[in-house]
């Protein structure tokens, strides 16, 4: 589990840099002309979409990570059974088993 955690860990400071950065751009000033403007509007919509799939993602790390922490990782949510490894090297932040997140 200490790979995963290392992994998870790793991702989760990528996403929040990425974050910080997104976070500057959206607050630069707004360009005088109109058509810059719109252009410049049509980019934040970009940038906010972008910002909130990395915090979803953030929120998928954390529960991973707590879910290593309290032992059960690996450890389908759903049914109980074991999450296959080829799955969690895929999805690391996977808590269903590949069954139960079919809806099988």
């Amino acid at each position: 589990m200490t790979d995963a955690r290392t992994r998870l860990l790793a991702r989760r400071a990528e996403l929040t840099g990425d974050l910080e950065r997104i976070e500057d751009q959206l607050d630069d000033p707004a360009p005088k002309d109109w058509e810059d403007r719109a252009s410049e509007r049509q980019g934040d919509e970009v940038l906010e979409s972008l910002g909130q799939h990395d915090r979803d993602e953030i929120r998928a790390i954390d529960a991973a990570i707590a879910r290593i922490d309290n032992g059960t990782y690996g450890i389908c949510g759903k049914c109980g059974e074991a999450i296959s490894p080829e799955r969690l090297e895929a999805v690391p932040t996977a808590a269903l088993c590949r069954t139960c997140a079919r809806g099988e």
